[in-house]
């Protein structure tokens, strides 16, 4: 099972880069972010066309947005609203036997401090949120579980470009560290990146747009994240951020991820 997460900024404008991943990569199943589609206007029929006949899609005009594509049948599809906000950033299916959960956790704004922004007190109570429901007496499907999406947070020291730089900067500030950690041991989570690429090597997601030339600056963020419950451990083969995707035309400033587990 091929499975890939990947935040497009906006599934209707970059639909051809997606249909080119897909073509290319031919994941079993593509998790998207950040699709700013209502459901009604969600690109369908270019997908149907080449195999992911079966899909799942939450979404909004203009903002946040999930949607999972996949080439075998989806069951129980669902969400949870987190923070009660009604905005599309959870949605869940069973595939394969497989809970898939895709996630878009909010980006937090500048300020990392809730009294003076409060999109950041979002986010944390988000991932508090997260934790609690994951947990032993939270009320997530149980049972084997893939997690993947944007987290929106950097938690390792070499998943950014400079760790003490970066400390004071909206996604790898300690408490936002802290709190992913939290809901990664919620369900023992394993990192499947991590699983593969040792901690001391720099391994990254995201460029941001702002950079002249993001290639050579190479100033990235490993926000974009795929986790397993232990009892899919054992089965985990590769796992591999499509970097080149990021130079793509018309470019999301994500680039996939795309990990295999034998199931």
């Amino acid at each position: 099972m091929k499975i890939a997460t990947w935040n497009i900024n906006s599934v209707r404008l970059r639909e051809p880069i997606v249909l080119k991943f897909l073509t290319e990569q031919n994941p079993d199943v593509l998790c998207l972010q950040e699709t700013k589609s209502p459901d009604d206007k969600f690109p369908h029929d270019g997908f149907e066309a080449i195999g992911y006949t079966h899909r799942a899609i939450r979404g909004e005009k203009g903002y946040n947005g999930v949607a999972i594509l996949s080439k075998h049948p989806i069951e129980n599809s669902a969400h949870h609203d987190f923070c009660q906000k009604g905005d599309c950033r959870h949605l869940s299916a069973k595939i394969n036997g497989i809970t898939i959960h895709n996630f878009y956790v909010p980006a937090g704004g500048d300020i990392p401090d809730r009294e003076k922004n409060e999109k950041f007190g979002h986010k944390l109570d988000f991932v508090d949120e997260m934790t609690s429901w994951f947990g032993k007496k939270g009320k997530a499907p149980a049972g084997p579980s893939i997690l993947v999406g944007d987290l929106n947070i950097a938690p390792q020291e070499h998943d950014v470009w400079s760790h003490k730089q970066l400390l004071k900067i909206v996604s790898h500030t300690p408490i936002e560290v802290e709190k992913l950690l939290a809901a990664q041991a919620s369900r023992a989570w394993v990192d499947v990146a991590r699983h593969f690429v040792p901690e001391d090597e720099k391994l990254y997601s995201w460029w941001s747009y702002r950079a002249k030339d993001w290639e050579k600056a190479d100033k990235g963020r490993r926000l974009d994240h795929i986790w397993v419950t232990p009892d899919l451990a054992d089965a985990l083969k590769e796992c591999e951020t499509l970097k080149p995707a990021r130079g793509w035309e018309k470019p999301s400033d994500h680039a996939p991820v795309i990990a295999t587990l034998k199931v």
